[in-house]
């Protein structure tokens, strides 16, 4: 399999609950999505940086140029494409690990429908179907936010998760578990705190969390690692996991008891596997986050989730939670689950009508020299 040709199509996609983001909040989703063509057939990819470096390093204009002025032609060079030989060929432009989950995703998905293979089978998937859960932003006051939730728990999601920042974090967690003394619940602090928001981190263990959710900056493993001692709590780490080599550092110090698996976040979905490798051989559990993927997304995340190691609910939910017409078939849930595709590569395609709906730009490549 040969790299001929690469579309980069820009899309806005309204979202149907604006998305509150460290620098405001998004009332669309600007979305970078690749196709490739080889002489084997074509696969998808989607980039899930932000317009802005909030976040991440990362943000959607570089990640769309390193794509096209580095990683595609590392790739192209590559006479026999394979979703491994994509990523070893990248791994010469050292960081920018989305832009790289950009075109590893559409690399394998060509190559699976190539091979006549599911995205779940070829990550090592055991399930055919997936626990969903549900993050929930920040509200205006806390009645709204026990309406939101209640909203949640009738549509039967599995586990919810209460975004927490400092001025928005002890009251609203009670009055949630005082209304569902018997939802799943955990916290998402997206690195609000510090170490010296120790003893009041810990009064979170009156309420029966599932976990906290990196309550401190990515960079302060150690921290968490102290932090942890002083909680009942569970701490489970997202940003600060960036791969597998990471993941053994953040285990060894004690900083976490469970992870996030953001594919976006680590590099690749192959990464992703590697981390859940790690954490299932020092036996934490692991568990998919999200990124408001469309259906793209959301079936490779599906893939991934199905792996032994993935135990607890996934931030994977069907379309409607986010956007009124998804640029695929709709993702569904039945039951607080939703199936893993079973059809080659990703198992669905974009529709083209919705696509152009939303396109805004759209650059076609096939000199890569």
């Amino acid at each position: 399999m040969k790299l001929e040709r690469v579309e980069l199509r820009r899309i806005d996609i309204p979202l149907r609950t604006p998305f509150r983001t460290s620098l405001g909040l998004e009332l669309r989703r600007d979305i970078l999505l690749m196709r490739i063509d080889t002489a084997d057939g074509h696969g998808w990819g989607e980039c899930v940086a932000l317009p802005e470096p909030g976040y991440s390093e990362e943000y959607l204009d570089g990640s769309a140029a390193v794509i096209q002025r580095f990683l595609l032609p590392a790739v192209a060079a590559l006479d026999d494409l394979t979703p491994a030989r994509a990523a070893a060929a990248m791994a010469a432009v050292p960081g920018h690990p989305m832009a790289k989950a950009t075109v590893e995703m559409a690399v394998t998905d060509a190559w699976l429908r190539h091979h006549r293979a599911s995205y779940a089978d070829y990550l090592g998937g055991v399930r055919d179907a997936v626990d969903c859960g549900v993050s929930v932003g920040i509200a205006d006051t806390v009645g709204q936010l026990l309406d939101e939730v209640e909203g949640y728990v009738a549509d039967g999601y599995r586990r919810v998760k209460l975004k927490i920042e400092p001025g928005w974090d002890l009251e609203p967690v009670r009055a949630v578990r005082e209304r569902f003394p018997d939802v799943v619940l955990q916290v998402d602090a997206n690195a609000a705190y510090t170490l010296s928001d120790a003893r009041r981190l810990a009064q979170l263990d009156d309420f029966d969390l599932a976990m906290l959710e990196q309550p401190l900056s990515s960079s302060d493993v150690r921290d968490h690692a102290t932090l942890a001692r002083g909680l009942r709590t569970p701490i489970c780490l997202d940003e600060s996991i960036t791969s597998a080599r990471s993941a053994v550092d953040a285990i060894a110090l004690g900083a976490c008891a469970i992870v996030n698996i953001k594919a976006g976040r680590v590099g690749g979905y192959l990464e992703a596997r590697r981390i859940h490798d790690v954490c299932a051989t020092h036996s934490i559990p692991v568990w998919c986050g999200g990124m408001l993927e469309t259906g793209l997304g959301q079936a490779a995340n599906l893939a991934l989730a199905a792996l032994p190691g993935f135990t607890l609910p996934a931030d994977i939910a069907p379309s409607l939670r986010y956007f009124d017409t998804d640029i695929t078939a709709p993702i569904t849930m039945r039951d607080g689950r939703i199936a893993v595709p079973e059809l080659p590569g990703l198992g669905l395609e974009p529709v083209p009508e919705i696509v152009a709906r939303y396109t805004t730009d759209v650059v076609t490549l096939s000199d890569f020299g």
